[in-house]
């Protein structure tokens, strides 16, 4: 009883906090009203926390989808038309895009409905409602249990729950915990599973400016793409079929042309991935001294090998597109996200606030026997931790990141399903040819083998020899250290390079069989890695994050406990939130002042047609030369095209609607500046900005350039 008092408390507690500073937060849409809404009106906002999120009534959630398993976007008609980021719909776009058809370089913009291009596995995620359950969920837990124990009755408890509910109800549900474990929230939703692409602008406005533009302000990026969610006849979330039909909204969002100017307030809607704001400062150390530096090595090597082959041949550019915005993506977030830490001394800063929690859990008796050790124990953890996850990142970053060893990994099942003589096995060897045409569409070898020769010559280079396998330490003596040599011999015995031949296995596959993929190079270099990482790795990696897991719900309870005047906002776990700010530029150096918003003039003086990312499409270098921006330009007579404000997003947050004052759709958040890309592990109000697609530019792009006009017609523009 005394456990469950404790958490009904802290629950309590959450509800009852204010912010050191606006800006930072990503707050809970349910709890707006006690939460926030005074201090958002007071910021600007002229609307109700009731018009944001309301279970009674519709309300702007009912237009915020998850976009995928990475994104959101929004609807912004009463036919299902959904907006949401170019990069976020940039591989269903590559998926659709060919020599012949080539929708990067062209674009592509359906003029019918006939036209709209499928895309299957593609799913749009609508949050229904969301309801607090943190007692049901923690019913039974005690004090005296286990961190395995305490787990299993929180899973137990979860599914009893869930289950119970989708047995009387037409929607799904899941359940998340906040606070690091110390509330728990079920999220019920509806998934739609019919979403066809509509409308994509070429590449050079999509991503214009390429990676040296990205996580970087001033932008000139016009980062979206255009699909449409499509139900049964019905009404009812359908698979694709001819005769769905386009999805009629309870909310869709209003469009204003009015723009936005300084000190404007502004906030975002969306779905946050991935945030760990409380973290300790043997965390931060270990992510930005340790972990960081071999990642973005690692994944630089792999971006130089992509630029090369892609430079030599468009087909391989079109094929390598997709990979090469991943991975250089979170590349670039890293390199920010260390200089950010740096700049602002933020381990030094965390070790301070560390000296003041010592101090105050050491001030009483009570206090000292529940967290006087919390972070000595932090401290002994993250050193057993730190090597573990170095070396699993390497596992991640130089050995998976090689595409035919990752395609390897998908024959796993079929060698233990062969091994059982399970009747699935024709089942799965379905779903592996399925899966090898996939690979092989965007496939090319030459730049998997020099990937190969150059990631594991850095994986051999900076990884103990505790977590060599066996063939890795022979390339010195077999190969006289000739990594080129090793990987050439590794692809002419492998046949799983050769989509034919694999696909020929296939086709005549048995389970004795087995035998040949086991003995193929590429599985074995696979296997061999895999075994490592089980063996030496998982157990203790699990066993520790498990005792981590514990110290930060503990860690969690005790700030708010010392802090009781504080409002905390929980860590972001691809739930959806509210964030709110103001736009306002920001000075990232010394005598560097950047203003708040982008204009196409600023294209025009990036131009450069040797540059692929800066070349600028003709029809819109005319329309500029022209100042032909019709209704859509800014009142001094500009096409604005980008804006900062002091939202506080991070990934997953890509295609969120910026809503302004009335609520209405101002922008479409699709970065963050590169000097605030830290805000993921600790925000500093000075330099953390999210950028996003002025409205404007977008109708603009639609109108104008592409010539779609009937698509603005479908959206209730608000002309201020």
């Amino acid at each position: 009883m005394r456990f469950r008092l404790i958490v009904i408390l802290i629950v309590i507690q959450i509800i009852t906090r204010w912010p050191a500073f606006a800006g930072e937060g990503m707050w809970i849409p349910m709890l707006l009203e006690q939460l926030n809404e005074k201090e958002m009106q007071e910021m600007g906002m002229k609307i109700s926390a009731e018009d944001i999120y309301s279970i009674n009534q519709s309300s702007m959630k009912d237009g915020i989808v998850l976009f995928g398993r990475g994104c959101t976007a929004e609807i912004i008609s009463e036919q299902g038309l959904l907006l949401t980021n170019y990069h976020c719909g940039f591989s269903q776009i590559q998926k659709h895009s060919s020599v012949e058809h080539d929708y990067l370089t062209n674009g592509f913009w359906a003029m019918s409905g006939e036209e709209e291009l499928p895309n299957p596995g593609l799913t749009a995620t609508m949050m229904v409602e969301m309801r607090e359950v943190t007692e049901q969920v923690l019913d039974g837990v005690t004090e005296e249990m286990t961190e395995s124990e305490r787990n299993s009755m929180i899973r137990n408890n979860a599914g009893s729950i869930i289950a119970d509910f989708e047995e009387e109800s037409e929607y799904q549900a899941f359940i998340r915990p906040f606070f690091s474990g110390n509330a728990y929230y079920m999220i019920i939703v509806e998934i739609f599973r019919d979403i066809r692409l509509v409308g994509a602008p070429p590449s050079n406005i999509g991503k214009f400016g390429g990676d040296t533009d990205n996580w970087m302000w001033p932008r000139h990026t016009g980062d979206f793409s255009l699909f449409r969610i499509y139900v049964g006849p019905d009404g009812k979330p359908a698979d694709y079929a001819e005769e769905n039909v386009p999805y009629r909204p309870k909310y869709h969002f209003p469009i204003s042309t009015g723009g936005v100017e300084q000190g404007d307030f502004t906030f975002v809607f969306g779905y946050p991935a991935r945030t760990s704001e409380y973290l300790p400062s043997d965390a931060i150390e270990m992510i930005i001294e340790e972990q960081n530096p071999g990642k973005i090595e690692l994944r630089e090597t792999r971006l130089d090998i992509f630029n090369k082959y892609s430079n030599m041949d468009p087909k391989v550019r079109i094929q390598y597109a997709s990979k090469h915005a991943r991975v250089s993506n979170y590349w670039k977030k890293m390199i920010g996200e260390s200089a950010g830490i740096h700049r602002m001394n933020g381990i030094s800063r965390k070790v301070a606030y560390e000296e003041e929690f010592s101090n105050w859990a050491n001030s009483s008796p009570e206090w000292k026997e529940k967290y006087g050790e919390l972070l000595p124990a932090f401290e002994e953890t993250y050193a057993l931790l730190t090597p573990l996850n170095v070396t699993y990142d390497y596992y991640r970053e130089a050995v998976l990141a090689v595409e035919i060893v990752n395609y390897a990994r998908s024959f796993r099942k079929l060698i233990e399903l062969s091994e059982n003589n399970d009747p699935l096995l024709p089942e799965e060897v379905e779903k592996l040819k399925t899966r090898t045409t996939a690979f092989f569409k965007d496939y090319y070898r030459p730049i998997d083998a020099e990937v190969m020769s150059s990631l594991f010559q850095i994986y051999y280079r900076d990884i103990g020899p505790s977590f060599h396998p066996e063939f890795l330490e022979k390339v010195d003596s077999k190969y006289d250290g000739n990594w080129e040599a090793f990987t050439r011999e590794v692809f002419e015995k492998s046949f799983l390079d050769d989509e034919q031949e694999v696909l020929v296995f296939l086709d005549e596959y048995k389970s004795k069989h087995s035998r040949k993929l086991e003995k193929d190079p590429v599985y074995e270099i696979y296997q061999a890695f895999e075994s490592i990482y089980l063996e030496r790795v998982r157990p203790d990696l699990s066993e520790l994050n498990a005792r981590l897991d514990s110290l930060q719900r503990i860690y969690m309870a005790a700030q708010m406990e010392m802090q009781p005047e504080e409002r905390f906002y929980p860590d972001a776990n691809f739930t959806l939130r509210v964030t709110y700010g103001n736009v306002d530029g920001y000075r990232p150096s010394d005598a560097v002042k950047y203003r708040y918003y982008t204009t196409l003039e600023g294209i025009m003086e990036k131009e450069n047609p040797d540059i692929y990312d800066y070349v600028v499409e003709d029809k819109l270098k005319a329309l500029y030369q022209a100042r032909d921006y019709g209704k859509y330009a800014a009142e001094d007579g500009t096409m604005r095209v980008a804006f900062v404000a002091t939202n506080h997003t991070t990934g997953g947050n890509s295609g969120s609607p910026v809503l302004n004052a009335e609520g209405q759709l101002v922008g479409v958040n699709f970065d963050r500046c590169w000097e605030g890309t830290m805000s993921d592990l600790m925000y500093d109000p000075d330099v953390c900005r999210n950028i996003s697609l002025d409205i404007r530019y977008f109708l603009f792009i639609v109108d104008k350039f592409a010539g779609a006009g009937y698509l603005v017609d479908e959206m209730d523009i608000v002309s201020d």
